[in-house]
């Protein structure tokens, strides 16, 4: 499988990607700089990484958005491809509304950088069926503006088609006003657009991938996406 890491200005979680899809998983994966008009050849999965595009002038991912590689990202979800946003790069997926809803500033108005509790809603996408509904993972968050926001009819979209991949939970699963680190509204922390081709997450999956860096739960969600791709 082939997977390309998008690189913008101010990126500083595209090598960790690399490094977890190409050392630790052996796949073939793709630095691809922001100004690049097309996708590598034959790219099975885009992933937006964290990171301060930009420096975050303006909101966080709303000058990526605008992008020229962004158009290539577009016609891949398009087509079916797979995109998975992790951090800025849900913000960046947010503002291009490849995913709905938006990031907005943390409850507290400090950035929070931590190791967080988050609990599997579904276990049949393509970035989670290697992983039980209602399974604890634990995995560092690192944002200022990961408060997740929507309108109630979309709220009502996202629950009705089961677009909700994450919420913020404690170590037992249960939802509370504790375990919710940035205010997010019912704690969602990664939804999927209508088709569940696209991600969008604050947590790093890409930071919890071995063991020497203190735990491997995202590891799973890298796997759930290797083994989607390898069985379509």
């Amino acid at each position: 499988m082939r997977f390309a890491v998008l690189e913008f200005p101010g990126s500083n979680c595209d090598h960790d990607c690399v490094h977890t899809l190409g050392t630790v998983l052996r796949q073939k994966v793709d630095l691809v700089w922001h100004e690049n008009a097309a996708l590598p050849s034959r790219t099975d999965c885009v992933v937006v990484p964290g990171g301060f595009s930009y420096g975050d002038y303006l909101r966080c991912g709303a000058v990526a958005r605008f992008s020229p590689v962004m158009k290539a990202v577009f016609a891949h979800a398009r087509r079916g491809g797979l995109v998975w946003g992790i951090c800025n790069g849900f913000q960046i997926l947010a503002e291009s509304h490849l995913v709905p809803g938006a990031l907005l500033r943390n409850k507290d108005l400090r950035f929070l950088c931590r190791d967080v509790y988050l609990r599997v809603e579904r276990g049949d996408s393509a970035f989670t069926h290697a992983v039980k509904p209602g399974r604890v993972l634990r995995l560092p968050i690192a944002h200022g503006e990961g408060n997740y926001f929507c309108e109630p009819d979309t709220l009502k979209r996202l629950l009705d088609g089961r677009q909700v991949a994450f919420r913020y939970c404690d170590v037992d699963g249960h939802l509370t006003p504790e375990s919710n680190p940035n205010g997010s509204l019912e704690s969602i922390a990664g939804v999927l657009n209508e088709a569940g081709n696209v991600l969008g997450m604050m947590p790093h999956p890409e930071r919890a991938s071995e063991a020497e860096l203190g735990g491997t739960d995202g590891l799973a969600l890298f796997e759930s996406a290797l083994h989607a791709l390898t069985t379509r």
